[in-house]
C-alpha cells in the first residue's frame, strides 16, 4: 500500500510540474474570468449564459489534459525506460498502472476543484445561487473525467503516445454519440441494428453523463437517474482498468 501510495503521488508530482497542466491552469483562470464579458450582451439570460460558458470551457478543459495526461504517461515511462527501476518487487505493473492512473485523477480533481472555486466566485459576484442542478453537472464531470482517463489509461497500455491520444480523442466523441448510433441502427434494422446495439454497449456512454445542458435551464435530474449514469460510468472504467491491466502485465518493453 505504501509503494502504491508513493507510485500515485509521484505521478501527481510529475502531472503537476508539467507545463501543459500550468498553462492550462491559467487558461482556465483567464477564460473563466472572461465568461463574464460575454454576458454583458445578454439581459434575461445572463445567469444562463453564465453557467453554460463556465461548465463548458470546465468540461472542454479538463477533458483534453485528461486524454494528454493519461494517453502519455505510460509511454513516457516506456521511453525514458523508467519504467524498468519502478516495476519491481514489492509493486507489480498492474499496481503501477493503478496508481499513475490515481495520480493523475488526483490532479485532474485538484483543477476541477480550483476552476469550481473561480465559477462559484463569479457567480456570487453576480449574486447568483448555484442550484442543486449546477452542482449535480459537476458531479457528473468527475465520473466523465474518470471514464476518459480510463480510456487513455486503456489505449495507451498497448499503443504509442500519438495513436492512443487520437484513438482516445475518438472513443471520447464517439461516446457522447452512442446513443444517436444506437437509434440509427434500430431504425435500420437487421445487421445494422445487431451491430448498432453492439457497438452501444461497446462505447461508453458519456452523453449519459452530461447534465450540463440540464443545469443552464436549472433542471434537477431525479436521484434515480444520477445514480445509475454513475455507476454505469465507474462500472466500465473499473472494468476497462482492468483489462488494460491484463494487457499491461504482458506488455513486452523491448
Amino acid at each position: 500500500m505504501n509503494a502504491f501510495l508513493a507510485t500515485a503521488w509521484n505521478g501527481f508530482r510529475e502531472a503537476r510540474r508539467n507545463r501543459v497542466t500550468v498553462v492550462v491552469g491559467a487558461f482556465a483562470l483567464v477564460t473563466l474570468l472572461l465568461a463574464t464579458l460575454v454576458t454583458q450582451v445578454t439581459v434575461v439570460t445572463f445567469r444562463r449564459v453564465m453557467v453554460d460558458t463556465g461548465l463548458g470551457l470546465m468540461s472542454l478543459i479538463l477533458v483534453f489534459l485528461s486524454i494528454f495526461l493519461s494517453s502519455g504517461l505510460l509511454a513516457r515511462e516506456i521511453e525514458r525506460r523508467t519504467i524498468f527501476l519502478v516495476v519491481t518487487k514489492p509493486i507489480s505493473r498492474s499496481m503501477f498502472l493503478w496508481a499513475r492512473f490515481a495520480g493523475n485523477l488526483l490532479t485532474l480533481l485538484v483543477l476541477q476543484a480550483v476552476m469550481t472555486a473561480i465559477f462559484v466566485a463569479e457567480m456570487s459576484l453576480f449574486r447568483f445561487p448555484l442550484g442543486p442542478a449546477v452542482w449535480a453537472a459537476l458531479g457528473m464531470l468527475v465520473v466523465e473525467l474518470f471514464v476518459v482517463t480510463t480510456i487513455g489509461f486503456f489505449c495507451s497500455s498497448f499503443l504509442g503516445q500519438t495513436v492512443s491520444a487520437v484513438v482516445t480523442v475518438g472513443l471520447y466523441f464517439a461516446g457522447h454519440l452512442s446513443g444517436d448510433l444506437y437509434r440509427f441502427g434500430q431504425k435500420a434494422g437487421g445487421v445494422a441494428s445487431t451491430v448498432g446495439r453492439a457497438i452501444y454497449f461497446a462505447l461508453p456512454n458519456l452523453d449519459r453523463l452530461n447534465f450540463r445542458s440540464l443545469a443552464t435551464y436549472d433542471v434537477v435530474p431525479t436521484l434515480d437517474v444520477a445514480l445509475k449514469s454513475a455507476v454505469s460510468g465507474l462500472a466500465y472504467g473499473v472494468a476497462l482498468l482492468v483489462v488494460a491491466s491484463l494487457i499491461f502485465e504482458r506488455r513486452d518493453f523491448k
